[in-house]
């Protein structure tokens, strides 16, 4: 006997009628890793399909991206000399502000967002100015450069600040810089919940940012604490943050939907690269079907309450999605 639950599902145009959740390529914000040179794209062995690009190969990757109907990227820099402080991100001749204005002159329709920390550029690897007495990065200092690395990428053409340091006021500390530099029509969509996770280990190859010493749990969450998870996520949204954020994201779904139902500003989540790299070394192993498990995680963080995805699979994704 049919119950009203299987009677909806016999028919495949049906069931899409009834689906509750749609994933769209316009649903993908794809990671973008830039360092200087020329005809650069280097892929990262723990990170299969994800490169180290010069900017005339980024922008050779724009055009592939709007093929596929992507048209969101976020910019990570990989500088050739680092410092205790990260003096490239606060250049405007930098890696990040000179990929930018190449971008923009090329590619000026694409919404082009820059990920706003220091773990990249300073010789220590971490996401900031370091306390020496502390031995942790000094969380005021530190501030006051992220409202000058904003106003950088801003004027170089930045259509989105995404900061992911995770310091106490850096809301308030760079929408109060980008207003003061006539940048207030600038959004920022804040790592707003990000934890001190093992899944961000590839990351650190691609973007070569491991920390030198210790880790980066004295400011990024403890990932056993979910209250404190959606209190970060508030604090930022009271400080003006445009777009949360939830980082990683597949262990994490019960923070996804408890900031989803805390608060009514866009969510987006940070599908990482341990993240990415277990599927595909699932995948190599052959213990998963890869395209099917892929979706239907990128579905799950829909499902959970996300708005968007930031996702290395996001090329093959719309690839999927374009051919359904």
């Amino acid at each position: 006997m049919f119950t009203r639950f299987r009677r909806k599902r016999l028919h495949p145009v049906l069931r899409e009628l009834v689906q509750e959740t749609v994933i769209t390529t316009n649903d993908f914000i794809y990671p973008l890793f830039i360092r200087s040179g020329e005809g650069i794209k280097k892929e990262v062995a723990s990170m299969p399909g994800v490169y180290q690009m010069s900017i005339d190969e980024v922008l050779k990757e724009c055009e592939t991206l709007k093929s596929l109907g992507i048209n969101s990227i976020i910019l990570f820099g990989i500088p050739d000399v680092k410092d205790s402080v990260g003096s490239d991100a606060l250049c405007e001749h930098g890696i990040i502000a000179t990929a930018l204005r190449a971008i923009k002159e090329a590619h000026p329709e694409m919404l082009v967002i820059t990920d706003l920390c220091f773990c990249e550029y300073t010789d220590h690897g971490h996401c900031g100015v370091l306390n020496p007495k502390l031995k942790t990065v000094d969380n005021d200092i530190t501030l006051e450069n992220l409202a000058k690395q904003a106003i950088v990428h801003a004027k170089a053409g930045a259509d989105m600040i995404a900061p992911s340091g995770m310091m106490d006021g850096m809301i308030s500390a760079i929408r109060e810089g980008l207003d003061s530099a006539g940048f207030s029509h600038t959004p920022i969509m804040s790592y707003s919940t990000k934890f001190a996770s093992a899944y961000y280990g590839p990351f650190r190859d691609v973007a070569e940012s491991s920390p030198s010493f210790g880790d980066r749990r004295s400011y990024q969450m403890d990932p056993a604490n979910r209250r404190e998870a959606v209190l970060e996520s508030l604090a930022d949204e009271e400080e003006g943050a445009d777009i949360l954020m939830v980082k990683p994201a597949l262990a994490y779904m019960d923070i996804i939907r408890d900031i989803r139902e805390s608060s009514n500003l866009p969510l987006a989540v940070y599908n990482v690269s341990g993240e990415y790299s277990m599927l595909k070394m699932a995948a190599k192993a052959g213990v998963i079907d890869y395209e099917r498990v892929m979706m239907e995680t990128l579905l799950g963080f829909k499902r959970a309450g996300a708005d968007i995805i930031i996702t290395y699979h996001a090329k093959e994704a719309a690839k999927i999605l374009n051919n359904s």
